[in-house]
């Protein structure tokens, strides 16, 4: 029987060939591999899809957080709280930045940052950010009130096209990063990312430091580093910008089939969606009460592409030992790790797939 992918690039991939061909063949012809006019359109529809004046490519999600950190002109050293329930890549960018990582848990509901704790980290910290994941938005509203004018850097990096009471994300704090990752909602054939923002200075400083700190050929206003986006990966992003609306919609729809299909299983919670919040589904991820692990090797063994996100968080990873942090410091994020069980979800997943996930999952708890 046919393996079930966690994600089917391959099928994503066949409903842009052609108009990626074309383009491809477009740079190709003329040789502009930086900064190529494909480059500017991109960031255009990107910044009109995210609601926002400004869209920045660059070469991956991890240096458009940290170009955005960059671009703020933050004191050396100061603290910026994010919640321990993420990619590391959120903490390390603060780390590179110059920056210092203040972790606060998260709710054990919808695991987003909880804005209790936030209120309690942000006294001695200089800014803010909230990690959309999974698809959905962290509380915005409360946390830009806690923020009280203290610049609030969303991770957009899991939530293209997630809205909160009708605004979509990105257009929420300051200035957003995101990540075009092959396996994002968006992807690119590598690895790619934006910072979008309506601040033009903002957007100035960002494009400046991600181009060697220079607006003029040789002249360098600042230091900086190379991270550009470069003109095929902005072919591929425009092609599948176009029909993310659409891919977004079938993600909801096949997320609410793993809900009716899972919805009686004892030993699993299904993911909620926090009020106020349009889901895109860049993960769905159940919790399983027990044998987390033996489950995943059982679903596995039967050809179901199952996967486990951040199975050791951000404060117990060795790199991040300086920070202090020992276990127990965040316990539902802890809980968490040892819990999370991520299901195959994409676009052109089909219903006969989602059963059979289905089914090898109930089996597999009846054996944990």
């Amino acid at each position: 029987m046919t393996a079930i992918p966690l994600v089917d690039l391959q099928a994503a991939h066949a409903e842009v060939a052609e108009e990626v061909r074309e383009g491809f063949d477009r740079v190709l012809a003329t040789g502009a591999y930086i900064k190529g006019p494909d480059v500017a359109a991109f960031e255009a529809e990107y910044a009109e899809f995210s609601g926002v004046r400004h869209a920045v490519g660059t070469a991956n999600g991890t240096d458009a957080l940290e170009l955005a950190l960059r671009a703020l002109r933050l004191a050396p050293g100061a603290g910026v709280v994010l919640p321990a329930n993420t990619f590391v890549a959120t903490a390390e960018a603060v780390v590179r930045a110059g920056l210092r990582p203040v972790l606060v848990d998260v709710d054990p509901e919808h695991l987003l940052i909880d804005p209790a704790q936030a209120a309690e980290a942000l006294p001695g910290s200089a800014a803010l950010i909230p990690v959309h994941l999974n698809g959905q938005l962290a509380p915005m509203q409360p946390l830009l009130d806690l923020a009280d004018g203290r610049p609030v850097i969303e991770d957009g990096a899991q939530s293209q096209g997630a809205r909160q009471h009708g605004r979509v994300s990105g257009s929420w704090g300051r200035i957003s990063a995101t990540s075009f990752y092959p396996g994002k909602n968006l992807g690119a054939y590598g690895d790619a990312g934006a910072v979008v923002t309506d601040d033009e200075e903002l957007a100035a400083a960002v494009r400046l430091i991600g181009d060697h700190g220079s607006g003029r050929k040789y002249v360098h206003e600042t230091f900086g580093f190379n991270s550009r986006l470069d003109t095929l990966q902005a072919v591929v992003l425009r092609a599948k910008l176009r029909r993310l609306p659409g891919w977004n919609e079938a993600r909801r729809a096949a997320a609410a089939r793993y809900d009716e299909l899972l919805g009686g299983l004892d030993g699993i919670s299904l993911p909620r969606t926090l009020p106020g919040n349009e889901h895109v589904w860049h993960l769905y991820a159940v919790r399983v009460e027990r044998g987390r692990d033996e489950v995943l090797a059982e679903l596995q063994a039967n050809g179901i592409g199952a996967g486990i996100h951040y199975p050791v968080p951000v404060h117990l990873q060795p790199a991040f030992r300086g920070l202090g942090y020992a276990e127990g410091s965040f316990p539902v994020t802890e809980r968490a790790a040892g819990e999370i069980l991520t299901l195959p979800l994409f676009p052109q997943i089909t219903e006969d797939q989602q059963m059979r996930v289905a089914e090898a999952l109930a089996k597999a708890l009846t054996r944990s």
